[in-house]
């Protein structure tokens, strides 16, 4: 057997390998600028719409790993919900430690993504027990239409039938997705408006404030006038 010099045995078994679980993929956010505000734009109508419940944790393009040991196994979800685990800074998200999957998953199909989104990424979702999954294709060229959900029923996602109102109900957010002109719209039932962002909901404020100063004006102008029509006719 061949020998070193200068070495010694070791006065200590060496410690066992910690297993690094990375914090990105190396992959963009998103593929075109496009899908990159879409991702934004509707991961902060989610975040303001839930702003009021302390435990539920929005996110999106987090590593997700759903398999201990194994830093192979994991997906990055372009948005996702998770409900009952609060809202603490993470840096990825390991299932086993958080106790449980996300409930809801939005992913933004592309031209690069929309086989994998629809066929893989699907199964998988299944597999690690997400309940309901979306898939949004704001070019309309990728799948058989635009906007689809998916319900986990028996182990197994199940197309959610689009309502007569033309909205796919999300049950694990109690709201509903709808395909707009040029957009998705986010719409909860139980208040019958359309969900916003914070921006999004200060402009309608400062709209509406608007829109009330003006009224306010031209009642106050026909008030002006009518009290000079009655000193006329005095």
């Amino acid at each position: 057997m061949e020998t070193y010099p200068n070495t010694k045995p070791l006065a200590y078994a060496p410690a066992e390998t910690t297993v690094l679980y990375p914090e990105s993929d190396g992959k963009p956010m998103a593929e075109t600028e496009r899908h990159f505000r879409e991702i934004l734009k509707n991961f902060s109508r989610l975040e303001n719409h839930f702003a009021h419940i302390p435990d539920v944790y929005i996110l999106g393009n987090m590593m997700m790993y759903y398999e201990e040991g194994d830093p192979f196994k994991s997906i990055s979800p372009d948005i996702f919900v998770s409900f009952g685990i609060g809202r603490k800074e993470r840096r990825i998200y390991k299932i086993w430690e958080e106790g449980k999957p996300p409930d809801f998953v939005l992913e933004f199909a592309s031209r690069k993504t929309y086989h994998k989104d629809f066929t893989d990424k699907k199964q998988l979702y299944a597999d690690i027990g997400i309940t309901e999954y979306f898939l949004y294709d704001m070019d309309g060229h990728y799948l058989p239409t635009s906007l689809i959900g998916f319900r986990l029923v028996g182990g197994d996602y199940v197309e959610i039938a689009v309502g007569a109102n033309g909205g796919i109900p999300a049950e694990t957010l109690g709201l509903e997705f709808y395909l707009l002109d040029d957009e998705m719209g986010i719409y909860d039932p139980n208040t019958q408006e359309w969900v916003k962002t914070r921006a999004e909901a200060e402009a309608e404020r400062a709209e509406h404030a608007e829109e009330r100063a003006e009224h306010a004006e031209t009642e106050a102008a026909q008030l002006r006038k009518e009290i000079e029509r009655l000193k006329a006719r005095l």
